[in-house]
């Protein structure tokens, strides 16, 4: 029988809350508004910045009696057998909910990239890969697998995905975020999210905002964007995957803009997330983000002055401390220096989001259902497949590639031969893993040189390691050397260890000064070409790195971003021909290591000229990559050039034909070309796309509903208008390779966009002949 309002599920969630608001004590709805981290490291290399300063003591006994808000990472902070750790889980949920006057249970979140980040997880292709595959639908079914996987252990609420728009890629977090443009990247991230929630899992969207525009790429540096990019580039993917994703949560970025920290900003944690694109959910911090206003921003005396303005702002939930919002908190509020509406504002929104879970309900249990297998064969499938569409062949210009059956293969470089260079900062063998080497890798990894073996069964194929990675010894090199001369072709697997804070080349605080090839590999691969014989590059990596020195010498080059368990078989899938390449770059790779930083959204003053002696043109553009077939395209006529309102919409119809010999995949690209506005705008930017694949001889006819909105940017009064004037629409296959433009007309008054405008470009598919 329902003894109070607030358990009754047949009335509504604020209903409910606002029942249970009332009868809980201060102390009870702060406990609301925090997290802790059981077992969280005070001691050696941690996994959140500063973990060991700013890791809170607390007596877990005493601390439960008030309730608990979330509860941190159980699974990915130390190796733990699945199920045993569901158990685990469930124990501590009993005893947190038999502990308070309530018996409400925490949340539990954990860490999901890549893959659930725990032991024995699935580790799929780093976000980076699922831009590189421009398949919104595919990335959607993995974030199903991994919230099923989620929720069969326990867990609400996944800290991801990662909705940073590249601008510098020697930022270290370039892996985890899904490219440098802001359509692909709100495109397939809300498709994540999509996945995610229809787990029930919690959607967190991060880093909100601007945290991948630091200045000279260093992890938690200022931010100097200014409005229009903050507006144009920034937050456009966050407004998608809210809008049409349907995220629960946001994750308050560490960096500053302009003078103010993310965290301790109302403009937007605020007014333009709840007021403007009306958020209902909650916004956590970033972990230790709320103590670092006082420690590292500077702009708190006090935790309780940190707590304020993090809750002035519309932070509702301290991650993963309860250094701010604890003790100093209530102490602060009991001496009237902190509104106790503040505490309540937050409270509520947490504990709608537990009632909507579930976690108010008497019915509610923390059992575990079954036997839980978080590395399933259905996991692996959609690992394989995304591994297999992220991989890019980015040249080949004689055709080494595919590679003989019969080949003698000199297989060379440090990522050849290890499991871990496939993976990314956030999987669990990499983020974790690596601080207990006694422990089994707990899935399956097949490297280049294993699966490469296994799919030319008669294929001759040697291997030298030539050097590390990252370390300058060149010993190895006469070895490498000496099995290249002997072999019909090398292979040389080259790229990033990913690790944290500077203990890999690629990952969080993983910055580099320049895009040349970590430690000596770059003198490596000049030994190789050398030689004389054929020399495929196949790069492992989580950014692109500068290769115009080799341009023109190398038989191929193949580019992975740590595609993942399944990444191995699938590099030798496209080595030997097995899979046709239908990657495509979600980031530019420049020329040379001092080029960048360069993303390819560029205004006219930021591409090549003559008033600088600095040319940023990449090597290979936005959106490039190479097949194994060829594709005709046959854009639709037009006998002049249409005419549409600034409210109106005009389709656009390409077809695209297999011309050759074998089943593959062209995506095409559709950019938006602004030849004359009231600021300045990139030259290209795009506005749409569509994978398609095609049997040898069949085609498709590709139809885009392109809608004035899609033309939209901030203006001088930082209103996102729509202008009237001339447009270019432009079909390619990458950003720098157009193959039919059509010019538009927009006729009109100039038009202001409010939340409810048209954020993608729908598109149409229809089988020809």
């Amino acid at each position: 029988m329902t003894t109070a309002p607030w358990r009754d599920p047949a009335l509504p969630a604020a209903v409910r809350v606002d029942d249970l608001l009332a009868r809980m004590t201060l102390e009870e709805k702060t406990a609301q508004l925090y997290g802790v981290w059981v077992g969280a490291a005070t001691d050696g290399d941690g996994v959140a910045p500063l973990q060991r300063e700013m890791t809170s003591d607390y007596d877990w006994d005493e601390l439960i009696t008030q309730g608990l808000g979330q509860l941190t990472r159980s699974f990915g902070t130390a190796p733990v057998d699945p199920e045993l750790g569901a158990q685990a889980l469930a124990r501590a949920q009993r005893r947190i909910a038999a502990a308070g006057r309530f018996g409400i249970p925490a949340v539990a979140h954990e860490e999901c990239l890549a893959g659930f980040t725990a032991w024995g997880a699935t580790a799929y292709p780093v976000p980076l890969a699922w831009g590189a595959s421009f398949d919104p639908d595919l990335v959607e079914e993995m974030a199903r697998h991994i919230g099923a996987d989620l929720r069969a252990t326990g867990v609400h609420q996944g800290l991801a995905p990662v909705l940073d728009v590249v601008r510098d890629p020697r930022w270290g977090r370039v892996e985890e975020t899904i490219g440098e443009d802001p359509y692909l990247v709100g495109t397939i991230g809300t498709a994540y999210v999509r996945g995610l929630e229809s787990a029930g899992i919690v959607a967190t969207l991060k880093h909100f905002a601007g945290y991948a525009s630091s200045v000279g790429a260093r992890n938690l540096a200022p931010v100097r964007a200014g409005v229009r990019e903050f507006a144009d580039v920034t937050l456009p993917p966050f407004e998608m995957a809210l809008r049409e994703g349907g995220a629960r949560s946001v994750m308050a970025a560490y960096n500053e803009t302009d003078g103010v920290p993310a965290t301790a900003d109302p403009r937007l944690l605020t007014e333009l997330l709840r007021d403007d694109w009306e958020f209902t959910g909650t916004v956590v911090a970033d972990y230790f983000g709320v103590g670092f206003l006082e420690t590292l921003h500077r702009v708190a005396g006090s935790p309780a002055q940190a707590a304020r303005a993090a809750l002035e702002a519309g932070v509702d939930i301290e991650l993963p401390t309860l250094k701010c919002y604890g003790k100093p908190l209530v102490e602060a509020v009991r001496a009237g220096e902190i509104p106790e509406s503040l505490v309540d504002r937050a409270a509520r929104r947490v504990l709608v989001q537990k009632c909507e879970l579930g976690l108010l309900d008497e019915t509610w249990s923390p059992e575990p259902a079954g036997r839980i297998d978080l590395d399933s064969p259905a996991n692996r499938t959609v690992a394989r497949q995304l591994a297999e569409e992220s991989v890019v062949l980015l040249d080949n210009p004689d055709g080494v590639l595919p590679l003989p059956p019969e080949a003698r293969i000199a297989v060379v470089g440090p990522r050849a031969a290890d499991a871990l260079a496939m993976l990314g900062c956030y999987s669990f063998p990499s983020h974790v893993g690596t601080h207990h080497p006694e422990v089994p890798m707990g899935i399956e990894i097949p490297t280049v040189l294993e699966s490469l073996r296994a799919e030319l069964p008669d294929a001759k194929v040697t291997f030298a390691e030539g050097c590390d990675v990252s370390d300058p010894d060149a010993s190895g090199f006469e070895e490498a050397v000496a099995r290249t001369a002997e072999a019909d072709v090398c292979v040389a697997v080259l790229g990033d260890r990913a690790g944290l804070f500077g203990r890999g080349t690629s990952g969080e605080g993983c910055d580099v000064g320049d895009l040349r090839l970590p430690g000596v590999q770059a003198d490596l691969l000049d030994a190789l070409v050398s030689t004389g014989v054929p020399v495929v590059l196949v790069l492992l990596t989580g950014r692109p790195y500068a290769l115009g020195r080799w341009h023109g010498q190398l038989g191929a080059v193949v580019q992975a971003f740590f595609p993942g368990e399944e990444g191995g078989p699938a590099v030798a899938g496209v080595l030997s021909g097995r899979i046709n390449p239908s990657g495509r770059l979600p980031v530019s790779v420049p020329h040379a290591p001092g080029g960048q930083p360069w993303t390819y959204l560029q205004p006219p003053l930021g591409l090549a000229d003559e008033v600088s002696s600095l040319d940023p043109t990449p090597l290979y553009p936005f959106g490039h990559g190479r097949s194994y077939t060829n594709f005709a395209w046959e854009a639709a006529e037009s006998t002049a050039a249409p005419e549409i309102d600034t409210d109106g919409s005009y389709d656009l119809t390409v077809t695209v034909r297999n011309t050759g010999d074998r089943t593959g995949t062209e995506v095409v690209q559709l950019y938006l070309h602004d030849p004359v506005a009231s600021v300045t705008r990139p030259d290209v930017r795009l506005i749409a796309y569509q994978r398609l694949e095609l049997a040898p001889g069949e085609a498709s006819r590709v139809t885009f509903h392109f809608h004035a909105d899609l033309s939209a940017f901030t203006n001088r009064s930082g209103r996102r208008v729509v202008e009237p004037g001339a447009l270019e629409l432009r079909l390619g296959v990458s950003s720098a390779d157009v193959r039919h433009t059509t010019r538009v007309t927009l006729t009109g008054p100039e038009r202001v966009l409010g939340a409810d405008r048209r954020l993608r470009c729908e598109t149409e598919v229809r089988r020809e002949g």
